[in-house]
């Protein structure tokens, strides 16, 4: 196997497993939108990373960072509701994160900021991709209870105790570092997708939370394999390819599960 292809095949690897479990909760607490608008974030936090000669993974952890606490001080303002809120600062955010690029006057593709590319992954990338991953996965083993009671029932889990607060903040920080993780893999545009369509093929076959994320972690793989082959063969954006492949097997899981119920 060709030293590139090892390359983008582990690093899109890397995202699906991440993105599984986060998917998970994700899709229970209906926060797709919430995920998606931290996505459009981090191409501000790429333009501000290109600005300040700053490797731009750090500068859109902290954009994504310092947005979704923006929108958690935001929602406590009963004049503002949750959806125009998301809407705005989304759009305007990508908006001043396109802007900012252009006044950079540097050649950058923008398309692989905005869709991935998945075959320009680096050594440097990988290795950085893999510790990011890492720590996700392990604050997930070792909160996973405690975020999942929070998913199930924010009321209750702070009435039995839980810092609710500080669950919520955890899951901020390790969305966060999704985005920087993915962004490589499929881009701003399409980081919501690789965490919401993998949780939602896995959702109606699984049993239990713990289920539902090991099955989206192997729909998320088939659709990085899949999509990484579609890209090889009719040179089309790596991103794209893998949410489209996603997609499709979403699509297929529905029919099958039709059929069989």
């Amino acid at each position: 196997m060709p030293e590139f292809l090892f390359y983008s095949m582990a690093a899109g690897l890397i995202a699906a497993v991440v993105a599984a479990p986060l998917g998970t909760l994700v899709v229970w607490q209906r926060l797709a939108y919430f995920g998606d608008t931290l996505a459009h974030s981090a191409l501000l936090g790429t333009a501000l990373g290109l600005l300040l000669s700053i490797n731009p993974w750090w500068m859109v952890f902290a954009t994504a960072l310092t947005v979704g606490a923006l929108l958690a001080l935001l929602q406590n303002r009963p004049q503002l509701s949750a959806d125009s809120l998301l809407g705005i600062i989304s759009h305007g955010s990508l908006a001043l994160g396109l802007i900012a690029i252009s006044l950079t006057h540097l050649r950058v593709d923008l398309n692989s900021y905005l869709f991935g590319d998945l075959l320009a992954v680096t050594r440097s990338d990988l290795m950085l991709m893999a510790g990011l991953g890492a720590l996700i996965i392990a604050l997930l083993i070792r909160y996973w209870d405690p975020l999942l009671a929070l998913t199930v029932h924010a009321e209750l889990a702070a009435v039995e105790g839980l810092p609710v607060r500080r669950l919520r903040l955890l899951q901020l920080i390790l969305l966060a570092l999704l985005v920087a993780v993915a962004m490589k893999v499929v881009g701003v545009l399409l980081i919501t997708a690789l965490l919401i369509i993998p949780a939602n093929i896995a959702r109606p076959w699984a049993r239990t939370p713990e289920q539902m994320a090991v099955l989206a972690a192997v729909a998320g793989a088939v659709a990085v394999i899949a999509g990484l082959a579609l890209s090889l063969w009719l040179d089309t954006p790596s991103g794209a390819s893998v949410v489209l492949c996603a997609a499709l097997t979403f699509a297929i899981s529905l029919t099958v599960r039709k059929l069989t119920a």
